[in-house]
């Protein structure tokens, strides 16, 4: 008899878990690397949760997050909106998980950590395996947009940099103060700029009262961040 898996299964599945095995380490620690990325993805997208999700054969681990209760650091896999995330190029998007769940998961850890909002992008290794997620959560219901989406992406990319360069720079303990002090020494200016424009976070209110002209700003200070991000891993990456 043939058993339904209760998740769905990207294609090459063998293969997706081997190219995961190497980045595996990071979720076993609490790297200050990634906590400080995940403090600032969710200051960039104004949530309250943001994790580095690793999707295992049978769970998803979250390791790497910020605003999550401890407690929760892995689950069954056919239960997070993580295992659909991981199986799409595009950021899936759950504007309003209230009113219309994800019928694709076991809706229970949802319902237990009372998410109204859910995007995540997919975490790819070089040659196009999916190992994880990056993704952005509230409990209450938002709107996020196309612009928002492709920013998303952005930062995935970066997480990817970063694990790739945190496996090439294991044995060098303070290189990522080095980033995050140059980094923030670019950024300080953006970051501030963004908390002014920050549009209100009542989802229903929010395309009335926050003005095309500071939602397209805020996108630009996001990018500037991200692209600066960019430049700080290519330098370390060449001088490893």
């Amino acid at each position: 008899m043939e058993h339904t898996l209760p998740y769905p299964l990207p294609l090459a599945e063998a293969l997706r878990l081997q190219a995961l095995q190497p980045y595996q380490f990071v979720n076993t620690m609490q790297d200050e690397t990634f906590s400080e990325l995940v403090r600032l993805a969710a200051k960039l997208f104004r949530v309250p949760i943001s994790i580095v999700a690793f999707v295992e054969a049978e769970e998803v681990r979250f390791g790497l997050n910020y605003g999550l209760d401890r407690a929760i650091d892995r689950v069954n896999r056919w239960e997070t909106l993580c295992s659909v995330a991981v199986l799409r190029s595009e950021t899936s998007v759950f504007e309003n998980l209230h009113d219309q769940p994800c019928d694709l998961i076991n809706p229970t850890l949802v319902h237990q950590m009372h998410l109204g909002f859910y995007a995540g992008t997919a975490l790819r290794t070089k040659e196009g395996f999916p190992i994880g997620v990056l993704c952005v959560l509230d409990q209450k219901a938002r709107s996020f947009n196309q612009s928002e989406a492709k920013l998303l992406e952005r930062l995935a990319a970066i997480t990817m940099s970063l694990l790739d360069l945190r496996r090439q720079l294991l044995q060098q303990p303070c290189w990522n103060q080095q980033l995050w002090q140059s980094v923030y020494a670019r950024i300080e200016p953006a970051i501030t700029r963004l908390e002014t424009l920050a549009a209100p976070t009542d989802w229903a209110q929010q395309e009335t009262l926050a003005t095309h002209t500071q939602q397209v700003a805020a996108s630009e200070e996001i990018m500037h961040i991200i692209s600066v991000m960019a430049e700080q891993i290519e330098v370390l990456s060449a001088a490893a």
